[in-house]
């Protein structure tokens, strides 16, 4: 197929250097006015044969060069098989008709963790790693112990609120006396109002102390238990903000760390993200809640659907392209973040129109070509696609509803066109 392919390519330079350096001389003169005046001739006498020759020449010549109208064959170009070539070649053929469709529009994007199921485990304050409860690939539960830090800030601030809790013991107790002194009237206001105001800071400093504990991480039981127990032990545990797999972890026991190190990262891989850029021309097109298919290079042929949550208020001025975010369900895992997918995005409800099986549609060149069955001969003809749905291809322009279109055999079908472009052409 390549050799014939280039062969035909040869044949048309050499056509076209042909046509243009020759000039008809006196014979080829007379040749062409005898053929003139022979179709006129015929044309003028009204030979049935002759007219419907012509006509389904215009007819099929309009459909045959397309909107370019330079085609390798000619406006009345048919195939005919023999019945040999029939018994080789299995043609199929569909009838064209109107299916519901929706219109697409296509962009490529890649798979992204959510961000509302993604969190990093870290502490604020520097520690050591003392115990270390869970491993990378486990799921985890929210609210799940992950690893135990010891931490001399957590010490000093267990030492600070226990003191604060004696001082305010104190103050209280002092101001129930001095109060209990001014009412019956043999104590002195100035005492009074003193430790009404070491009550107050008191009950500051206490608050203060507290807040300061659930800085560090812990919670309102926490410190509940803390000030009945009244232990200092410099221990704390780190609890999973979300449920989800560990998908990374740098915990190492006995390793050091500070707010700037990432110690877990948790992530839910049942929803995720994909990010895909469309351009500019396209944005009025794309509405949030609208349906998106997504494909992966790791599974050919399988697709996972999804809906559009966000679309960017930004246009990126370097690609002239908005972010359009799709969330899609995971439930098997199957895809990754930072895969590159391929998405299509319905921008409409489905509605009917002219549309053929993909198989039917053949590349020639930069345009598109199918094979018409009339009466028993095969007809190339140039079509116009538009959207393609569940293996069917609309068809804009070309051809009509009703119109018989080859869906097997139309690659033989091709080659036969050749061969007999080359065999006119005296090559073969």
């Amino acid at each position: 197929m390549r050799e014939k392919y280039i062969l035909f390519l040869l044949i048309i330079l050499l056509i076209s250097l042909g046509v243009s350096c020759r000039k008809p001389h006196g014979n080829e003169q007379m040749s062409q006015e005898q053929a003139s005046i022979t179709q006129e001739s015929d044309r003028g006498s009204g030979l049935g044969r002759g007219m419907k020759q012509k006509a389904v020449g215009r007819g099929f010549g309009q459909r045959a060069l397309g909107k370019r109208g330079q085609r390798a064959w000619g406006p009345d170009e048919v195939i005919e098989l023999s019945k040999e070539e029939m018994e080789m070649i299995e043609i199929k053929t569909v009838i064209a008709s109107f299916q519901p469709l929706r219109s697409q529009l296509t962009a490529m994007g890649k798979v992204l963790a959510h961000p509302l199921r993604k969190a990093i485990v870290s502490y604020a304050f520097p520690a050591r790693i003392s115990q270390i409860h869970v491993r990378i690939g486990d799921w985890v539960k929210k609210n799940q112990t992950l690893v135990t830090l010891q931490s001399e800030e957590v010490g000093n601030a267990m030492s600070d609120f226990y003191k604060a809790m004696a001082d305010h013991e104190l103050a209280k107790v002092n101001f129930e006396r001095e109060k209990s002194l001014f009412d019956r009237g043999v104590g002195a206001k100035k005492n009074y109002i003193t430790a009404e105001a070491e009550l107050k800071v008191a009950d500051a400093s206490l608050n203060a102390a507290e807040k300061k504990l659930h800085v560090l991480g812990f919670t309102e039981r926490q410190v509940k238990t803390i000030s009945e127990k009244h232990q200092i032990n410099p221990i704390i545990a780190l609890y999973a903000p979300i449920s989800g797999k560990i998908i990374e972890n740098n915990a190492i026991l006995g390793a050091m760390i500070d707010q700037g190190t990432e110690i877990l990262t948790i992530m839910d891989p049942t929803l995720l993200c994909i990010d895909a850029e469309v351009y500019e021309k396209d944005v009025a097109k794309v509405r949030i809640g609208q349906d998106v298919e997504i494909s992966v290079p790791a599974y050919p042929g399988e697709s996972f659907m999804g809906k559009i949550r966000f679309i960017s208020d930004v246009l990126k001025e370097e690609t002239r392209t908005i972010t359009v975010r799709t969330e899609v369900e995971n439930k098997e895992y199957k895809l990754k973040p930072g895969m590159f997918a391929d998405i299509k995005i319905y921008l409409n409800h489905q509605t009917s129109v002219l549309v053929v099986p993909e198989e039917a549609i053949l590349d020639e060149k930069d345009e598109k070509l199918v094979f018409l069955k009339k009466v028993g001969k095969y007809l190339p003809v140039i079509v116009e696609i538009g959207t393609k749905e569940g293996g069917y291809v609309e068809i804009l322009n070309g051809i009509q509803e009703g119109d018989e279109v080859v869906t097997k055999g139309n690659y033989q079908l091709k080659s036969k066109l050749y061969d007999e472009i080359l065999k006119k052409a005296g090559i073969r």
